[in-house]
């Protein structure tokens, strides 16, 4: 243990011992929380399950809510300059006709852009601040279970037959979370939404002939989804885009287990004769990632004795309402201003409960209905859809500003 250390609250000091947290996972909450925390007076340390590495996932978009944090931790500006500002979100017919356009003037409405970002780029960032911030951090570190015995220290063992002991411990693990396991035993399991993701990168000069701007375009099809934009003002791979699939029995397993070739015929297949420059995309496609669709709509609960969930691991949500890294951002920050108050540890774990539950289950619910209008229709269904969308469009863009209007500092 380190010394005990002063905090402030509401104008008032008071001394508290010092505590360790253990933070499973290095993904966004994770290194985010430990940051916050360190601030608190708080130490921490990650353990990640995978290698470290700087080039997993695709793109990503961090919404003004999460930019709020970005900022308190004084990342925006590299975020903004390493990724790239989304200014509108616009929609088309699988023929190309435009259906509408919505998150106009993000900066201007709250105080925040959008930002996309290759999910790489926002793990490195985020891990160099976390080091920069004196924060452990250890790589290949999978958890397999958690020994939290009153009086004692609470103990993470790990599949390398190591351990490690802190005073509390945050699940910050994702959707396949270990800790969830451990804090919700019987609990429900991510729950398949049926729909598969496929993503990637490619080259600036394949929307050369397109003048898109900062807009991110998506396209609904008859069947499914597909949407592109920029991420990164690197010319070589500055583009991200994904498809939204039905799974018509298969999962990314399966998909993950064919050859390249395979994989992009698949794609050619699936959006054949819909309108440019989605064919250049997909031939420019190298590296495809392909996930599954998954969340988890509620939990129980999200916290055990001395054990908490943040971020996907207690909420994850599908990508269909464009929040799931901003959400997880908001955990860190709230968590961290919450142990600030110095309660008991058991108050301060349920009242971030109660304060996350009701925005974040709405959010996730929101997500899977979006995801619902990228399933499979009929031409007519597909054609009715669409009409609905022009007029839906600006009014579910006033329903999703209590998303962006959040400022976690500011709660």
């Amino acid at each position: 243990m380190i010394s005990p250390s002063t905090t402030e609250t509401s104008g008032a000091s008071h001394v508290q011992p010092s505590r360790k947290a253990l933070i499973i996972g290095a993904g966004i909450a994770g290194p985010v929380a430990a940051i916050l925390l360190r601030r608190a007076g708080i130490e921490s340390a990650i353990y990640e399950a995978w290698p470290y590495s700087k080039g997993i996932g695709g793109g990503l978009q961090i919404a003004p809510n999460g930019m709020h944090v970005m900022d308190e931790i004084g990342l925006a500006n590299e975020l903004i300059s390493r990724g790239s500002v989304a200014e509108a979100f616009d929609f088309y017919s699988q023929g190309g006709e435009r259906l509408g356009s919505i998150n106009r003037e993000m900066e201007r409405r709250f105080g925040q852009p959008a930002v996309n970002v290759c999910r790489a780029t926002l793990n490195e960032i985020l891990i160099d601040k976390a080091w920069c911030a004196c924060v452990s951090l250890y790589f290949e570190k999978r958890l397999i279970k958690i020994d939290d015995r009153g009086d004692q220290p609470i103990i993470a063992y790990f599949a390398d037959g190591t351990t490690a002991e802190g005073d509390f411990l945050i699940g910050a693990d994702g959707v396949h979370s270990v800790a969830r396991r451990q804090v919700v035993p019987d609990g429900p399991q991510p729950f398949n939404t049926g729909l598969i993701g496929f993503g990637g990168f490619v080259p600036h000069a394949v929307l050369d002939g397109r003048p898109i701007g900062r807009h991110v375009e998506t396209t609904f099809g008859q069947s499914g989804f597909f949407g592109y934009g920029y991420c990164s003002p690197d010319p070589n791979d500055g583009v991200m885009w994904w498809s939204t699939q039905p799974a018509h029995g298969m999962d990314a397993a399966m998909f993950r287990a064919l050859d390249p070739a395979t994989l992009k015929q698949h794609l050619r297949g699936f959006h054949r004769g819909w309108h440019d420059p989605i064919p250049d995309i997909i031939e420019a496609a190298e590296n495809i990632v392909v996930t599954d669709t998954l969340d988890v709509a509620t939990l129980p609960t999200w916290s055990r004795k001395r054990s908490l969930l943040i971020g996907d691991a207690a909420h994850a949500t599908s990508p269909h309402a464009g929040q799931g890294a901003s959400l997880a951002l908001e955990d860190a920050m709230r968590l961290a201003r919450l142990m600030q108050e110095g309660q008991e540890l058991g108050a301060t774990f349920q009242a971030f409960e109660a304060e996350r539950r009701p925005r974040t289950e709405k959010i996730v619910a929101m997500a899977r209905r979006n995801g619902n209008s990228k399933r499979e229709f009929s031409a007519t269904g597909a054609w009715v859809r669409n009409q609905m969308l022009k007029w839906l469009l600006p009014l579910g863009a006033k329903g999703m500003d209590f998303m962006y209007a959040y400022d976690a500092r500011a709660v």
